[in-house]
């Protein structure tokens, strides 16, 4: 069986890839992708402490979490879609007045 630190390892990697990516690119569908990473990492942390541990909460939670992030991709790609169709913006510093 594999030892529980490298699946944290594997974990913490993938954080630390999609904050990186998250503070440091503009575009904001890659601003997207880099939340979903850091999403799994905490999914494949939820499911390394369940199975460690014994118990299902862990990947039942990890679950409602992949449910609820893929609804935040299609919200995030939607607003992305509607932003770019009004001002013709991909990047985020570009989005100064998103007032009315």
């Amino acid at each position: 069986m594999i030892p529980l630190h490298w699946y944290l390892i594997l974990s913490s990697v993938i954080f630390s890839i999609g904050l990186i990516g998250f503070i440091i690119r503009r575009d904001l569908i890659v601003m997207l992708m880099c939340l979903e990473l850091m999403f799994n990492a905490v999914n494949i942390t939820f499911v390394t402490f369940s199975a460690f541990n014994g118990n299902m909460t862990g990947q039942i939670f990890a679950i409602f979490s992949i449910g609820i992030a893929a609804s935040e991709a299609a919200i995030g790609l939607a607003i992305v879609l509607a932003i770019f169709r009004n001002m013709a913006i991909v990047h985020s510093d570009d989005i100064k007045n998103l007032r009315g």
